[in-house]
This record gives structure tokens, C-alpha cells and sequence, in this order.
């Protein structure tokens, strides 16, 4: 059948709604101090957001996969835009927690359906390439949310810019067509949790489950860590996780060509790898300023490739009902950084500090492990 979508137009869509999410994921950290301030009780407010990005998991594959994907890209994009909009103009807490809970249910979808749209719309050979550039759109958004932040000490001027590019984009996404949902024969509840049996999901899942939870803890905890263990302040220990999101970009920027020339299972040993080196440099160089930002940078080009390198797996081995094993796998993934970052914070109120880096390290080691073997599994469905 001959497709009646410019690939193009949506892989710049998909791009755009992941930055969108890029926005989403870290638009509380640079406000959040001064919106406490002004309001009792915002520091609620990311347990909040947590709940809409994890019921926007769950609930984008099994749409996209009947209906399609563009009306639920715009309405995710309208609900992340209500969000943006609700930070910047509400004092109440209740419209924030509500404002809050639309932004991370928009992102959530957006996270979920950008990924699977690029799934679907590139062939076994591209798929991976494509899935790490679309990544480093989620890289390029957070960067530019944060410099916004940075250099503008009104957090409303920063906000209501963002909004206004994201109601430009929105308005494009009208006029773009999208592939169509998935034939209906193959899209049913009892096919959806028919994919739970497949013991590759499951442990392509579980890959993501411990990659969520390097993630979730390296980004909640690194701060916390260099000021305790390394002696660091608070700003130059906050602008360590810059560097993190820089290495993420340039790791994610070439992966298509690494792939290319390495294969996914060679490219995520040799990017796991690299992350290995930045913890133990993390580990035993804490104290140095200049080490630490090195290790970050590595770290964060180490976990560029895991999310790309999976979904395409996935992609691949469930064409039929892509949006919803995608769904299945992202949630998995929450629930890793949900745990992990329990874990740690019961460790860091324990005052053991330096179970920060071992838990990178872990994390790591059983990713190495998991990896081949699910691909071999994959093999045999």
C-alpha cells in the first residue's frame, strides 16, 4: 500500500513533541524553588506530575495503535501546552497541581508516541538512527529550557516563550498527515495483553527498568552527592547535571552512524561501556570540579544509546501493536526509576552517600547482561 505521509514532515513533528517533552521532564527544577516561595505547598508538585507522565505511558499505545497518531499528538501537545500556560499565570495551589498533572500527562504521551511514530515510519535499517536523533530532541529541549531559565530570573518570561513556540508547532501538526492506525484485526484487548506472554518484551522491559533507574537516580541524587561527598557547592554541583545532558546530545547525535558500522549490540556495549568509565571517575574523583564534569559528560554519552538501541529492538519484533509494547515497556521503565529512586532516598537519609555509584554501577552490569540475551530470545518469536 502506498503511504500517504511525508516521512519527513513527521519525523520533524515527532522531534518537536520530544522536545515538548524535554521541557516537561525538567520544567519544575529550575522554577520550583522560587514557586514555593510564592506558593505554600509546590514542592508537592513532581509527585504530581509523576502520576500524569506515568497514566500518559500507559495510555498513548493502545490509542495510537487503533486511532492513529496525529489527533492524540495534538491533544497531548494542547494538554502539555495548558500545563506550561497554568505555571506561568496560576497562584493557586490546586490549578497548579492541576496544570502540573496536564503537563506531565502530555508529556508522557508525547515521550511514548514520538517514539513509536518514528518506529513505524523507518524501516529495520534506519529505525535505530532515527530513534537516537529523535533523543537528542528530548536533550536539545531540557538544554534550552534550562539556559532560558539561566539567563532570565523570571520564570513566567521563560515559560510563556515556550508556549508560544509550542502553539506554532501545534498548529502545524494540523496540516501534517500521519501513518494511519494500525489494520483492526490486529488491535484488541486480549491481543494487547496477549504481549505480556512474549518473554522478549519482558526483558527488553526490564532493560529499561534498570535504565530509568540509572537515570531517575543519577539526575535526582547527583547534587546531593558532590555536596556530600565531594565537598562541591550548590551551583557548581547543579551545573554538573548540565554536562550530563550535553554528553546524552553528543552520544545520541551519531548513533546512527555508530550503529551502522558497530550493529545495536556492539554500539550499547561500547556506550555502556563509557558510561561504566564516567561512575568510576563519578566514584573516585568527586572532589575535583573539572573530573566530576568529565564523568558527567561521560555518563550521560553512556546512556544515550539504551532507549534507541531497545525501542528498535521492540520496534522490530512488534510491528503489529508497536504503540502498545512501547507502552508496556516505558511503563516498566517508570516503575525502575520509581524504585530506584526510593531506594536511594532511603540510602540518603541513612547518610550512606556512596551507594550513589555503586547503583550506577550495578545498573550497568546487569544491562550487559540482559541485553544479549533478550535479543537472542527475540530471535526465536
Amino acid at each position: 500500500m502506498e503511504k500517504k505521509y511525508s516521512t519527513n514532515l513527521v519525523f520533524i513533528a515527532a522531534c518537536a513533541g520530544m522536545s515538548f517533552f524535554g521541557v516537561a521532564m525538567l520544567s519544575l527544577g529550575p522554577i520550583l524553588g522560587p514557586l514555593n516561595a510564592m506558593v505554600e505547598g509546590a514542592n508537592a508538585l513532581p509527585s504530581t506530575m509523576s502520576i500524569g507522565i506515568i497514566l500518559g505511558t500507559i495510555l498513548f499505545g493502545p490509542v495510537v495503535d487503533k486511532f492513529g497518531y496525529k489527533w492524540l499528538l495534538i491533544l497531548a501537545s494542547i494538554a502539555a501546552l495548558a500545563g506550561v500556560q497554568g505555571l506561568a499565570t496560576f497562584k493557586e495551589i490546586g490549578l497548579l497541581h492541576a496544570s502540573i498533572f496536564l503537563l506531565g500527562l502530555g508529556g508522557g504521551i508525547l515521550n511514548g508516541e514520538t517514539n513509536a511514530v518514528v518506529s513505524d515510519i523507518y524501516d529495520d535499517d534506519k529505525r535505530g538512527g532515527r530513534l537516537g536523533l529523535l533523543g537528542a530532541f528530548y536533550c536539545i529541549g531540557a538544554l534550552l529550557w534550562t539556559l532560558l531559565n539561566y539567563f532570565i530570573p523570571d520564570f513566567r518570561i521563560p515559560l510563556n516563550a515556550v508556549s508560544a513556540v509550542m502553539a506554532i508547532f501545534i498548529i502545524s501538526f494540523f496540516f501534517i498527515a500521519f501513518p494511519k492506525a494500525k489494520p483492526q484485526e490486529s488491535v484488541s484487548l486480549s491481543k494487547s495483553l496477549g504481549l505480556l506472554k512474549y518473554p522478549a518484551l519482558i526483558m527488553f522491559a526490564l532493560v529499561l527498568f534498570f535504565q530509568c533507574a540509572f537515570e531517575g537516580t543519577s539526575g535526582n541524587f547527583t547534587v546531593q552527592y558532590l555536596s556530600h561527598k565531594g565537598g562541591m557547592d550548590n551551583a557548581a554541583a547543579t551545573l554538573a547535571m548540565t554536562w550530563f545532558t550535553v554528553g546524552m546530545l553528543a552520544g545520541r547525535l551519531p548513533l546512527g552512524t555508530i550503529m551502522g558500522k558497530l550493529k545495536e549490540l556492539g554500539t550499547l556495549y561500547v556506550y555502556l561501556g563509557v558510561a561504566l568509565v564516567g561512575v568510576l571517575l563519578f566514584m573516585f574523583q568527586a572532589s575535583s570540579t573539572a573530573a566530576v564534569y568529565v564523568a558527567m559528560a561521560l555518563i550521560g554519552f553512556g546512556a544515550g544509546a539504551t532507549f534507541p538501541v531497545v525501542l528498535n529492538f521492540i520496534g522490530g519484533a512488534f510491528k503489529d501493536l508497536s504503540g502498545t509494547a512501547f507502552s508496556i515497556a516505558m511503563f516498566i521503565g517508570l516503575c525502575g526509576q520509581s524504585l530506584g529512586n526510593k531506594v536511594m532516598g532511603l540510602q540518603f537519609d541513612s547518610g550512606v552517600y556512596g551507594f550513589l555509584p555503586v547503583c550506577l554501577i550495578i545498573c550497568v552490569a546487569i544491562m550487559m547482561v540482559l541485553v544479549p540475551t533478550a535479543v537472542k530470545v527475540s530471535q526465536k518469536k
